[in-house]
């Protein structure tokens, strides 16, 4: 059972209600458990923190919303202490969340004192949500629990959730998700789990993509997240020039990338590239890593460029360069150690952080004057990350 996200119409308690069938009849959401999010976020379940999820849209940030409510039930809190918000409903517009609230104590007799659990999908569709963020936590009895897909929830300008919120982002499915979305697990044979990995450079980890194996899924999450995170949320004008500059970035993953190009392949400034380019890694599309060295080599020196799913990467490009697609795919397995790459006189490697090193091959062996470079740095753990065992072993 999922609720889908539509312009309801109808009174305050009617919407409400629709929102949160749990209040008038059984609930049991089905849905294949991510694991490493969810027990985070059940020892969560009753702190005084605001948890934000954030991460790119359908990456399953309402799905682990819903596992949580589904958690709280199995543990017979009152259903009518659950309430769950999606603040894109264009009938919310106008209210502010705590209007809503208090609506929702008052429709569901509710005291002050009882403790509620929030859900509040899309956060960031209320314009001062960090604001009201803050007064929920400074002034109710609420455990708080809100998404968004745009990284602007990071952004807290004004300082209101410091010391009150903990983040966490949802990343596409890891290659063990993967296998298990697909019905196995890393105790399966090694071929099987070499068939699966070439599956998983293919279609990358979006949830629901896994699971249905829809054509058209991955083009029209794409759609989604350009006509409405990017050109409609900044009134932009061009969305061809999108659309060609994201095909353009897809291209260079695992290269670095200079906007100077970019601006002349399109026929605009490198500013507009620029401006471009941020929107991308607000809405989570792309991550860019920074060379290795000093603070003003890192600032003023070339980016190199990472799709948050493969799979999407994929739809655009091809299933080609399989050596660029294997290296994203390495860099998500590190991208918590928020990893440097090195370049010295025309010779890279690919990532680095505290006293690791890792170049990522696919299909070829590390060898010649890249083989010398790599010998010659000094790490004290060197890996050269080549297919699927770099997956199954973890070795970071």
């Amino acid at each position: 059972m999922f609720i889908n996200k539509v312009i309801f119409m109808g009174t305050m308690k009617e919407i409400l209600e629709k929102l949160n069938p749990w209040w008038n009849e059984e609930f049991n959401f089905k849905s294949i458990e991510r694991k490493k999010y969810l027990d985070i976020l059940k020892e969560q379940i009753d702190k005084k923190d605001i948890n934000i999820l954030t991460g790119i849209r359908r990456v399953g940030k309402t799905t682990l919303m819903y596992q949580l409510i589904n958690f709280l039930l199995e543990r017979k809190v009152n259903p009518k202490n659950i309430l769950f918000l999606s603040l894109d409903v264009i009938y919310f517009k106008d209210y502010f969340i705590q209007d809503i609230i208090s609506e929702y104590m008052k429709l569901n007799r509710i005291s002050n004192k009882e403790k509620v659990y929030l859900f509040l999908d899309e956060i960031t569709y209320k314009d001062n949500f960090n604001q009201e963020l803050k007064n929920l936590y400074d002034f109710g009895n609420y455990a708080v629990f809100a998404s968004s897909s745009s990284a602007k929830v990071l952004k807290d300008k004004k300082a209101f959730l410091t010391g009150r919120a903990r983040y966490y982002e949802i990343h596409p499915l890891d290659f063990e998700e993967f296998c298990v979305f697909k019905g196995h697990s890393f105790k399966s044979n090694l071929p099987v789990l070499k068939s699966l990995f070439e599956e998983y450079m293919k279609m990358g980890g979006m949830p629901e993509f896994v699971l249905t194996k829809n054509p058209s899924y991955l083009s029209e999450l794409l759609e989604l997240i350009v006509s409405k995170d990017i050109v409609m949320e900044h009134d932009l004008k061009n969305k061809q020039l999108i659309f060609d500059l994201f095909r353009l970035l897809c291209e260079r993953v695992g290269k670095q990338i200079s906007y100077n190009k970019l601006s002349k392949i399109l026929d605009v400034d490198n500013e507009t590239v620029s401006k471009y380019v941020s929107y991308f890694l607000d809405t989570y599309l792309f991550d860019l890593i920074e060379i290795k060295g000093k603070l003003n080599q890192r600032i003023l020196g070339k980016k190199k460029l990472y799709c948050i799913d493969v799979g999407l990467r994929n739809v655009v490009t091809g299933f080609k360069d399989l050596g660029s697609v294997y290296e994203n795919l390495v860099y998500h397995v590190i991208k918590g150690e928020k990893p440097n790459f090195i370049y010295v006189d025309g010779m890279e490697i690919d990532f680095c952080f505290k006293d690791v090193l890792i170049e990522a091959k696919y299909g070829v062996v590390l060898e010649g004057k890249q083989k010398e470079f790599f010998d010659s740095l000094k790490f004290k753990k060197k890996i050269v990350a080549n297919g699927v065992d770099f997956f199954l072993e973890k070795k970071c």
